[in-house]
């Protein structure tokens, strides 16, 4: 630390990932968690997951948001498992990828249980992350436009580092998700993890909640009405 308050010391350099975890990325039979899989967006990604005929599918959700019709076509399938887990919980499991989408997305939600919902991104992305350092799995968060706040740049880029609220009705979800991303990135240079983060904006489709008060659904919503 110099005179100025600078910290001038060197960062360390992060650990290379061992030749086997980049092997098995490109392995064709894996297995794979999905958490939220029986979400709104959760469950199209099993969808997409199970056309592969070597994946074996993993979904882990506490059903706060999901449902399981949305996997009905799914149950009993040979190369499908439902695990009724809240992911603020440890999970010990083997797999080579992780989807972590598990979180309240909706206003409706997480206005009604701001702590639970920031447990969740909080809480529940530290535990994936652990489970992957431990497997030596990859990894992929689905962040939110909201970790931009309110932004004063449109459209924002990647590089946009935002306008936020700390302490808005909203921030157990945007705060939530901008400390999930800074977890993610944590492991990836203190650890080597390998990751990925999907910020998804406002989407919409079959197996949506008309009523969980999101921008879509509620302009849908209102046209109907």
């Amino acid at each position: 630390m110099s005179a100025n308050g600078t910290d001038n010391s060197t960062s360390k350099k992060p650990p290379s990932p061992s030749p086997l975890r980049f092997s098995k990325f490109f392995q064709s039979n894996m297995r794979i968690l999905v958490t939220g899989g029986a979400g709104f967006i959760g469950s199209h990604l099993v969808d997409k997951l199970m056309e592969n005929e070597k994946n074996e599918v993993i979904v882990v959700d506490n059903y706060f948001t999901g449902t399981k019709d949305n996997l009905k076509k799914w149950i009993g399938h040979p190369r499908f498992e439902l695990i009724r887990h809240d992911v603020t919980e440890p999970l010990l499991i083997e797999v080579d990828q992780i989807y972590h989408l598990a979180c309240p997305a909706s206003p409706i939600f997480y206005k009604y249980n701001p702590v639970k919902t920031i447990k969740t991104n909080v809480i529940g992305t530290l535990n994936m992350l652990g489970l992957a350092k431990r497997v030596g799995a990859r990894i992929l968060l689905t962040s939110t436009s909201e970790v931009y706040g309110d932004p004063l740049e449109h459209p924002q880029t990647e590089s946009y580092w935002g306008n936020v609220n700390p302490i808005g009705v909203r921030s157990c979800y945007d705060e939530g998700k901008r400390v999930a991303e800074t977890l993610m990135f944590d492991y990836h240079r203190q650890h080597g993890i390998e990751i990925r983060i999907a910020r998804i904006f406002n989407t919409y489709g079959p197996r949506m909640n008309i009523d969980d008060g999101r921008v879509v659904s509620n302009f849908i919503a209102q046209a109907l009405r």
